[in-house]
């Protein structure tokens, strides 16, 4: 790695579980310092924080109570239609393909509290930024 001085990645994540958001925020920002990771409950915070912040990349999960994934993805396109949107989501890929292909997240991690999944999610952020 260069000693130059890189970018911080702004990293929006939405999920309605803190725990889990703790975990996620703690897990990218040790994993690649570039991260930087702000965090909303639900997709009005989401939304707010994207037009007060503009992140590189939005990570949401999809099952959410008032406005889900696929709604909360509608929003981002209809405002940021190349913002990246990853949905990271204990609903099985089929389910997020048969319902959100037409809206156009960028891409799908499993939601798992493992360090592979951590890891899958992090090369995801980076490799959506750069299209």
């Amino acid at each position: 790695m260069s000693s130059s001085v890189q970018e911080a990645i702004q990293v929006l994540h939405v999920d309605d579980e803190p725990d889990f958001q703790d975990l996620t925020e703690r897990f990218l920002e040790r994993e690649d310092e570039q991260f930087s990771v702000v965090v909303a409950t639900d997709a009005t915070e989401g939304l707010e924080i994207i037009d007060a912040d503009k992140p590189d990349c939005v990570i949401s999960d999809f099952d959410m109570p008032r406005v889900d994934g696929l709604e909360f993805l509608r929003m981002i396109r209809a405002q940021y239609p190349k913002l990246p949107v990853i949905f990271f989501t204990s609903q099985d890929r089929e389910t997020i393909i048969g319902s959100a292909i037409a809206v156009g997240p960028t891409d799908y991690v499993e939601k798992e509290a493992t360090a592979e999944q951590y890891e899958l999610l992090a090369e995801q952020i980076r490799s959506a930024i750069q299209r």
